[in-house]
């Protein structure tokens, strides 16, 4: 088994800027070995996403016939008709190159992960500083409804609990400060 890094964290608190910020950076070791993990969801593609790049994006029943096949590693239905999930298949593909899987995953997923990989994994929590300034990165996103920012907010009080379950939790208060964190914890997991 080889090792993994994983990020969770509420929806706007910054996880995917941070995990670009390091693989950005990733000319030297250990980040050359860095693979980012592309989740499958049921959700329609936001923005400028791609499809097996940000996400695999399948049908609702798409999704549900790779559940019954048992592809998933780990996946949950984040909100009704919504599924997000980690397909065996991506940890393979990154295992067979030699490189290290970078999840980047909501709560529970992250959980579950961890569960899976015990030792072998390192679970990033990123914090907002304030969930007021969760819902001003929300709202300055444009991607999203009125209705979906207020579920999303819903979701984050309870996710927000969950931190203590995770090895470490970063602040993402000031980005710069916040990546040379992570990349302290992470050469730390990796002894390098």
């Amino acid at each position: 088994m080889g090792k993994a890094i994983l990020f969770s964290a509420p929806s706007g608190c910054g996880k995917t800027t941070i995990i670009n910020e390091l693989m950005q950076g990733g000319h030297s070791a250990p980040y050359d070995r860095f693979e980012f993990s592309v989740s499958a969801t049921s959700r329609k593609p936001r923005g400028q996403e791609v499809d097996g790049r940000d996400y695999y994006f399948l049908t609702h029943d798409e999704f549900k016939q790779r559940v019954q096949r048992d592809e998933f590693l780990e996946w949950e239905e984040v909100y009704a008709g919504t599924c997000y999930g980690t397909l065996k298949s991506e940890i393979d593909r990154i295992w067979d190159k030699g490189n290290i899987i970078v999840f980047d995953v909501d709560v529970n997923g992250g959980r579950n992960i961890k569960r899976f990989f015990g030792a072998d994994a390192l679970s990033i929590f990123v914090m907002p500083p304030s969930i007021e300034v969760l819902e001003q990165r929300l709202r300055s996103r444009g991607t999203d409804s009125e209705e979906a920012i207020v579920k999303r907010l819903a979701r984050s009080a309870e996710e927000l609990q969950q931190a203590p379950q995770f090895d470490v939790t970063i602040v993402n208060d000031d980005l710069q400060k916040a990546v040379a964190e992570t990349r302290k914890v992470i050469e730390e997991f990796l002894n390098v």
